[in-house]
């Protein structure tokens, strides 16, 4: 069984909301990696992680939530890593970004509450934050979460794949089906077009904050199952 577990968040947040997931794994033996990314451009984010990557000691478990899908997309092709999860994620193909991937929502989709850029930057409304990232998550937890959001730089978003790791690699796909920030359609046409394992479990986009067991659990899966 792999040990090494790297997490890597997404947009609007930073590492520390893997704490539940992180708690259960190493509880279990895992050694696990959790990266900060500046969340600046997907090249950046990209060689955080591989820094990551690059500090443990054998065969690696990748898994990306968010924005963080695309980062383990790119970042996959490490030869260290041997299964990516995505956890409500992005899984986008080769020259594809996040902004292609939410470029043309499906009619009643919900439309996140994400406000006009300022500086290149991105931010949720914070009024609106918990009913749309978080509403299955601990009312004054999801309040922190919107007042400690981090700056998304549009060119993260815009940062296109080249290589997608999925192509090559086993994948595992939690499918959050309260999602309103992905919607659960768009989740499961990323995951069936990788060749996902899916799992679908009901939870908000913050599903690895509200549900951590869930998602330790698929974690271990892949770690298990990953060859």
């Amino acid at each position: 069984m792999i040990k090494n577990v790297v997490l890597v968040h997404g947009g609007f947040v930073d590492g520390s909301g893997w704490q539940g997931v992180h708690r259960i794994l190493t509880g279990e033996g895992f050694s696990v990696r959790i990266v900060q990314n500046p969340t600046l451009s997907l090249a950046d984010d990209v060689a955080v992680t591989k820094r990551a990557i690059a500090t443990c000691d054998g065969p690696v478990i990748l898994v990306g939530h968010s924005y963080g899908g695309a980062v383990i997309s790119e970042a996959g092709t490490d030869p260290k890593v041997k299964g990516l999860v995505y956890i409500t994620a992005f899984a986008p193909d080769q020259g594809e970004s996040v902004s292609t991937l939410i470029a043309n929502p499906a009619p009643g989709a919900p439309v996140p509450p994400i406000l006009p850029p300022q500086d290149g930057f991105l931010f949720l409304d914070r009024a609106k934050f918990a009913a749309s990232f978080g509403a299955d998550v601990a009312p004054e937890l999801a309040a922190f979460m919107a007042d400690s959001q981090v700056p998304w730089g549009v060119e993260a978003l815009a940062g296109k794949v080249s290589k997608p790791a999925w192509r090559g690699k086993p994948t595992w796909y939690l499918i959050a089906t309260e999602d309103k920030m992905i919607p659960p359609p768009a989740q499961r046409s990323m995951a069936q077009r990788a060749e996902c394992k899916i799992v679908e479990t009901p939870g908000s986009h913050s599903v690895y904050v509200s549900r951590p067991k869930v998602v330790a659990d698929l974690i271990a899966q892949a770690a298990r199952d990953a060859k």
